[in-house]
């Protein structure tokens, strides 16, 4: 017991006389501002250097930390000097010293080969502006708010140009977003403009957005306790090539889609000749038709006065045959002479409506002659509707389309009542033929009635006139009677000529103001399908100059990698962009206190080791 006492004393007494000869070395610093070493004074040089910034963002997509790490190719062993506004540096290579120096230069030394070191950026903002919202059942909430929630669910991430930053990430570097959404949680998963795809038990969702492009991406979910690990954004140089495609055939057929509207366009011009000599025969024919209409009316209304005239001359001629059956004492000459200056009057009148109807047929005959050749000069092109699909899908103006159609249906219908009422037009001709005649031989057996009375009268002092009168009159009267039911039948058919004719001529007016309207459309249409045909005469060429346009844009392959963190440093070789969300998780519960175990220190464990027992 007093021996080990007495070692117990030996312990002691080195412990308190320690400090006097142990010598501790202080470690090197990551982010001071002095070193422990001297910098040897060759410089060291490097080929390349890359640049991974990684970001820390709030879970609305607002910046909350952010550091870059930097790679550097050292060729030649010695002092490097980087540069860069660092608030905090570390070394991840080895344990030597970085310093940063008061205009904003990193100087260390490096040993050939890579040499990281990290950097912690506070003043820098990203060369994007994120923006992330939330909505629950369409009203917006904050990610605290949603964390637990569970129903209709929407994440909106919108990203656009920092316009604080040099534009060159913008204008070069593509988004990619991606996010994981655990399927336990959520289902009925759509998003706009993305890909889904099943990684596990979870669905990765990712999204590109190309450079100089401003986004609203969203997905939309059922959710079930809303938790999310956090989102994921990478900012890429798109540097892949893109190579010109291949568009001759595409070309190829633009060109004959742009022959053919100007073959559509010539054809239109022929049609729309064509339907001027159409409504130029349309409206001649309709003039002649009114004409024809007026004649057929006025004779009609006539009609009542001939009926009446000839009605009194046949009385007339009843009378007189009954008073020559009675003796020469009961005829009147002066009825005789009567008798004949009004059959001769009637004759006369009859005469002359064949006249006017010659001239009306002539009138008539000219204008349906144009009328049915401007008819016959429309095509009998028949379009099939998958050709019209075909054209409507060729890219030409809709609205010029449907006026092509309006057209070809106008003249179609045009067409087709012209045909149908073909055999009434044709008949025309023929029934004032048959009138004429009919009028014609009417007033030759008037005049001849007259010739035979005048002809009684100069013989009625001869022995045997008054028989020979009675005889005539006789005849005549008999004759008359059947000329006034001739007369009767004429007016009659004249009548239902009248009513038919003035059906036949307001379809006459239609088919006009149809013509006229089908040559205002076509002549519409033609000037529409001239600035067609104008518009697209160049547009293979546009095509291909289109094409190569849009890969300008898009191939960034001659893009030179520029440094993020200053532009005094060189030979950059890279940089790439990582960033991430903070995950919304739902609170836990903190357990209930527990009593916390009193640690000892050091003198309490080294005073122990003094106890014994007794």
């Amino acid at each position: 017991m007093r021996m080990m006492r007495t070692v117990s004393l030996v312990l002691l007494t080195l412990f308190l006389l320690l400090p006097s000869w142990l010598v501790v070395a202080e470690p090197n610093s990551s982010s001071g501002t002095g070193t422990s070493e001297a910098i040897p004074a060759d410089s060291g040089e490097i080929s390349s250097k890359d640049e991974v910034v990684y970001a820390r963002l709030s879970a609305a997509g607002e910046k909350k930390e952010m550091y870059v790490v930097n790679i550097l190719d050292i060729v030649k062993a010695g002092t490097i000097t980087d540069h860069g506004l660092y608030s905090n540096l570390k070394n991840l290579t080895d344990l030597s010293s970085i310093v940063q120096q008061s205009d904003n230069t990193v100087v260390f030394t490096a040993s050939e080969g890579k040499f990281y070191y990290q950097g912690t950026l506070e003043e820098q903002s990203l060369p994007w502006d994120i923006s992330i919202s939330y909505w629950l059942n369409d009203k917006e909430v904050t990610s605290e708010e949603l964390a637990g929630k569970s129903g209709q669910v929407q994440i909106r991430i919108a990203t656009s140009a920092n316009e604080t930053v040099d534009p060159v990430f913008f204008e070069n570097y593509l988004l990619q977003i991606s996010l994981s959404l655990d399927q336990d949680k959520f289902t009925n998963i759509q998003v706009s403009d993305g890909m889904i795809a099943n990684a596990g038990k979870n669905q990765q969702i990712t999204f590109t957005v190309l450079p100089e492009q401003e986004k609203e991406l969203i997905v939309e979910a059922e959710a079930a306790e809303f938790e999310l690990e956090g989102i994921d954004i990478a900012g890429i140089p798109s540097t892949m090539p893109i190579d010109a495609p291949d568009i001759d055939d595409m070309v190829e057929d633009m060109d004959t889609l742009t022959n053919a509207i100007a073959e559509i366009h010539g054809g239109l011009g022929d049609l729309l000749d064509g339907i001027n000599q159409l409504n130029s025969g349309a409206r001649e024919l309709r003039n002649g038709s009114k004409q024809y209409e007026d004649g057929i009316a006025a004779l009609h209304t006539s009609s009542a006065e001939l009926l009446s005239g000839s009605a009194s001359i046949r009385d007339a001629l009843t009378r007189l045959n009954q008073s020559l059956s009675g003796g020469l004492d009961e005829v009147n000459p002066g009825d005789l002479q009567q008798l004949e200056d009004g059959l001769r009057q009637i004759a006369y009148g009859l005469q002359e409506i064949p006249k006017g109807i010659g001239t009306l047929d002539g009138q008539y005959g000219s204008a349906y002659t144009t009328l049915n050749n401007a008819i016959h000069n429309i095509p009998e092109h028949n379009i099939s509707e998958a050709q019209i699909q075909q054209l409507y899908s060729s890219g030409a103006d809709r609205s010029t389309i449907d006026q092509l159609l309006e057209t070809y249906s106008a003249a179609r219908e045009a067409k087709s009542t012209y045909t149908a009422v073909k055999p009434g037009l044709e008949a025309v001709s023929g029934t004032l033929a048959q009138i004429s005649a009919s009028l014609t031989d009417m007033a030759d057996q008037l005049i001849f009635m007259a010739d035979g009375i005048s002809s009684s009268q100069a013989d009625m002092d001869a022995a045997g006139s008054l028989a020979e009168l009675q005889q005539g009159i006789s005849a005549i009267s008999l004759h008359y009677q059947q000329f006034q039911a001739g007369l009767e039948q004429y007016t009659a058919g004249v009548a239902q000529l009248d009513d038919s004719y003035h059906q036949l001529h307001q379809g006459i007016e239609e088919l006009t103001t149809g013509t006229g309207q089908l040559r205002e459309g076509a002549a519409q249409l033609h000037d529409g399908t001239g600035e067609l045909s104008s518009s697209t005469r160049n547009l293979p060429d546009q095509m291909r100059a289109e094409a190569s346009q849009m890969i300008a844009d898009y191939d960034k392959s001659d893009f030179e990698a520029v440094s993020f963190v200053s532009p005094h440093n060189a030979n950059i070789n890279s940089v790439q962009f990582v960033l991430r969300t903070e995950s919304i998780k739902q609170e836990v519960p903190e357990a209930a206190d527990s009593p916390i175990e009193q640690k000892e220190g050091f003198w309490a464990r080294f005073v122990n080791l003094f106890r014994f027992n007794e």
